[in-house]
């Protein structure tokens, strides 16, 4: 996944770019998923759908990043070629214990399923987190639960003792 800024996104040739990039990398652009917040994308609507529509084209995966704390209209869900939504940790924070966030959580879970986007919670942090989001049929999730910020090399050794077999998974 690569997080892309405001100014990254903005840029005239940006599908180009990461054409050209994927030909010199030999990575199949359905292996690349692009981040954008809801804030970037909001910012000019209209040309965002034309560069989300062209990096679709490419075949890249499109996810909106902090869903629910923009200001956003639900019904740009629909218009964007998206292929994912990440849920805000500020949800995420509260639950289970606030019936709220509870059900923000799982209105935008079942919300992002009935659109066929695969949702992603940020933020977990305990395991009740953890079970209410599997209960919610999150598809995955990412937070310091299952680790701290840690070096690439450091998550090789995680990957090869089998200590990420839960990761990013319900």
């Amino acid at each position: 996944t690569v997080n892309l800024s405001a100014l990254q996104f903005r840029q005239k040739n940006l599908a180009a770019l990461i054409t050209q990039a994927l030909k010199q990398t030999a990575l199949a652009p359905s292996f690349l998923k692009l981040e954008l917040t809801e804030s970037v994308v909001m910012e000019n609507p209209e040309a965002a759908r034309i560069v989300l529509g062209e990096l679709a084209a490419i075949g890249v995966q499109l996810m909106i990043d902090d869903f629910g704390t923009g200001y956003s209209s639900l019904s740009y869900l629909k218009q964007f070629p998206f292929s994912a939504l990440k849920i805000d940790r500020s949800f995420v924070r509260g639950v289970p214990q606030d019936p709220n966030d509870e059900a923000i959580v799982s209105a935008v879970v079942a919300l992002a399923h009935s659109l066929d986007l695969e949702v992603i919670a940020e933020g977990v942090e305990t395991e009740d987190q953890l079970s209410f989001l599997c209960s919610q049929k999150c598809d995955k999730m990412q937070g310091f639960l299952f680790s701290r910020p840690i070096p690439a090399a450091d998550f090789t050794r995680l990957l090869a003792d089998g200590r990420c077999l839960r990761l990013g998974s319900a």
